[in-house]
């Protein structure tokens, strides 16, 4: 994964680094050389919520959702810094070779947005990370494609519910698209299907997308994701 951060030199974004907040001129890679080292030392490890719901995959964090990881992710879903997506996809690369181990062919699985979160973030943000992820394994050697076997239903906004709505909401969230059935399209064999979303909270929304997806024969390996909540003790 070396480069990553290289991979943007000629992108330029706001001055402010969107890891700290600060203003830093010149600043041409999105977060400033100290956040990136930060972002550089995490390390991706398993979290498991407490209480894990049911049909939770086994997941992997790249790290908290706290400090220059959290702020990066803020900035790039709710404040339009999409130049992240390519740096953002990379880590998330990291995180799910880390997860699968030896180089295997993967058919990733992102959660879907609904479409209203799509209008509202202009496009659908784990969308874009994951063809950056799935650009960066190929680089590394990877056979892997991006697939897309889940529809997102609308559903009502978390902040007003309670965890035992929040549940709910996201047992009714996801669909399987039409013709979803069966793993194809990888070369080299039948992949390892890997869950990918950005932040695990409750794992309630990735026990959700992993149930509907194991009744399309697309159950998830394990779920990859870029940070994990400390609410509950790193859940």
């Amino acid at each position: 994964m070396g480069g990553l951060w290289a991979d943007l030199a000629d992108l330029v974004l706001p001055a402010d680094c969107a890891g700290c907040r600060q203003r830093h001129p010149g600043l041409r890679h999105g977060v400033c050389p100290a956040c990136q080292t930060a972002l550089a030392a995490l390390r991706p490890r398993s979290v498991r919520p407490t209480p894990a719901p049911p049909g939770l995959p086994p997941c992997v964090a790249l790290g908290p959702y706290a400090g220059p990881l959290r702020e990066a992710l803020l900035a790039y879903k709710e404040h339009g810094r999409h130049g992240l997506a390519r740096p953002l996809g990379g880590l998330l690369a990291e995180v799910v070779a880390a997860a699968v181990g030896e180089v295997r062919p993967l058919a990733l699985v992102p959660v879907p947005d609904t479409a209203a979160a799509a209008r509202a973030r202009y496009g659908d943000h784990l969308g874009r990370l994951a063809r950056h992820c799935a650009a960066r394994l190929s680089r590394g050697g990877w056979p892997v494609r991006v697939h897309w076997p889940l529809r997102a239903l609308p559903r009502p906004d978390s902040v007003t519910l309670d965890s035992a709505g929040r549940a709910a909401a996201a047992e009714a969230a996801f669909r399987p698209r039409p013709r979803a059935a069966g793993r194809r399209g990888v070369p080299g064999g039948a992949p390892v299907v890997v869950l990918l979303d950005d932040i695990v909270t409750t794992g309630v929304t990735l026990a959700a997308a992993a149930r509907v997806l194991a009744g399309t024969g697309w159950a998830p390996t394990v779920a990859a994701v870029l940070a994990a909540t400390e609410k509950r003790h790193h859940s």
